[in-house]
């Protein structure tokens, strides 16, 4: 079987460095992406970055806090000046939020609202908005297309979980990444800007760790999750990712794409 090259010298943004977005960072580089790592964690960007070197991949990486406006322009700036242009970007960083606060309403903490908001909803805005600007500068391809995005949602924006996952700020954070995706893909579609975002379910990561070491919650998502029997593994969400951002989504814009592994159509304990 031959190597799919759908992004050979393709420009690929990658925000995180770890789980789900270091996965995603590995399958551009081996499709042909150049990639370009950001993180606020600047050990795991670099080991990242050198893996797929080491690989025979092209990557570059950077360090910066997401949250703060001139960061991520100076890093958007960054990827320009190393790769000549931005065809892609894949906004996975975020955080869960319970150690800031985050919980069910009546415990939940302005600081852990707002402390989530911002690392995902507001972090999101911002890389989206400098990217955006940048492609609405360069030339358009052959069919007048200019670049992908796509911005990770959660399944808990649109089905929750009040037993296994009160966190109420993530929720809404995750639904407000929703909307803006839509409300932007509607806007920048005659630019040929496509975006879209992805909402998976629980996914074996470093961020999930909490759940995935809990007996309770391990034995709820074998029926939640009944395609995975569990987590997800972070390459299985990887997969659509990259079709969302590839040319074979070349028609596909403004969309929230489920990977959940059945959660939302499972009930856990049915007889």
């Amino acid at each position: 079987m031959t190597r799919s090259a759908r992004f050979e010298n393709r420009v690929c943004l990658v925000t995180g460095s770890t789980g789900m977005a270091a996965s995603a960072a590995r399958a551009l580089a081996i499709e042909g992406g150049r990639v370009f790592v950001v993180s606020r964690t600047a050990d795991h960007a670099r080991k990242l970055a050198g893996e797929i070197a080491s690989a025979g991949g092209r990557a570059e990486w950077g360090v910066a806090d997401l949250t703060a406006e001139d960061a991520v322009d100076t890093t958007v700036a960054t990827c320009l000046a190393d790769f000549g242009r931005l065809d892609a970007v894949y906004n996975v960083a975020g955080i869960s939020g319970r150690r800031f606060g985050d919980g069910p309403l009546h415990e939940l903490t302005l600081e852990g609202w707002e402390t989530v908001l911002g690392a995902n909803a507001t972090s999101q805005f911002l890389v989206c908005r400098a990217a955006v600007r940048h492609m609405l500068a360069q030339e358009p391809d052959g069919a007048g297309r200019r670049g992908a995005i796509l911005n990770m949602s959660s399944v808990l924006a649109r089905r929750p979980s009040p037993a296994h996952f009160a966190t109420h700020a993530y929720a809404a954070s995750k639904g407000a990444i929703e909307s803006f995706s839509r409300s932007v893909a509607a806007y920048y579609a005659r630019d040929g800007i496509r975006v879209n975002a992805i909402a998976p379910a629980l996914v074996a990561t470093p961020m999930s760790r909490r759940a995935q070491d809990d007996p309770s919650i391990v034995a709820y998502l074998r029926e939640k999750q009944p395609l995975a029997r569990g987590a997800i593994e972070a390459d299985a969400v990887t997969r659509t990712a990259l079709h969302l951002l590839s040319e074979d989504a070349a028609m596909i814009t403004g969309q929230v794409v489920d990977v959940d592994g059945g959660w939302g159509v499972s009930e856990p304990g049915r007889t």
